[in-house]
């Protein structure tokens, strides 16, 4: 199960509908070990695409040392798909490189609902789970 707080939904959901039409992504930090999402680091799609999106290798290489300096993890990945559901691609699968993240995906296919879903992903198996949504982690 994801807990996120609002905050951080809303800045996913946000940079999501402001680059489409082509996918966003980025990452939430969160202290080693936790499982808590706290940092968001919005970052650039290198492919610049609807279909596909991928991190830039130098920006990656500086957020996760800056990760490491931290003493942080990627606890969340994200990105957007933009004209269907919020569900991992074989293509995003193949990526999927953090046994340990939760990998949220924001469809942005309807300018009126909000479709985000979190997923578990390890050795090339999905599985879909529950999102709290709080006010905050107390």
């Amino acid at each position: 199960m994801l807990t996120i707080e609002r905050a951080l939904v809303d800045k996913i959901v946000a940079h999501a509908r402001a680059d489409h039409p082509d996918e966003a992504c980025g990452v939430i930090a969160g202290p080693i070990g936790s499982d808590r999402p706290v940092r968001y680091v919005a970052m650039v799609n290198a492919e610049r695409s609807p279909t596909f999106y991928r991190f830039d290798s130098l920006e990656q290489l500086k957020v996760w040392r800056e990760m490491d300096d931290r003493d942080e993890e990627p606890v969340v990945i994200y990105h957007s798909h933009t004209s269907t559901e919020a569900y991992p691609s074989r293509t995003d699968i193949s990526y999927a490189a953090e046994p340990g993240a939760h990998y949220v995906l924001v469809s942005t296919r309807d300018p009126e609902e909000v479709e985000f879903r979190s997923f578990r992903i390890l050795d090339g198996e999905v599985t879909e789970e529950e999102v709290t949504v709080v006010d905050t982690y107390e």
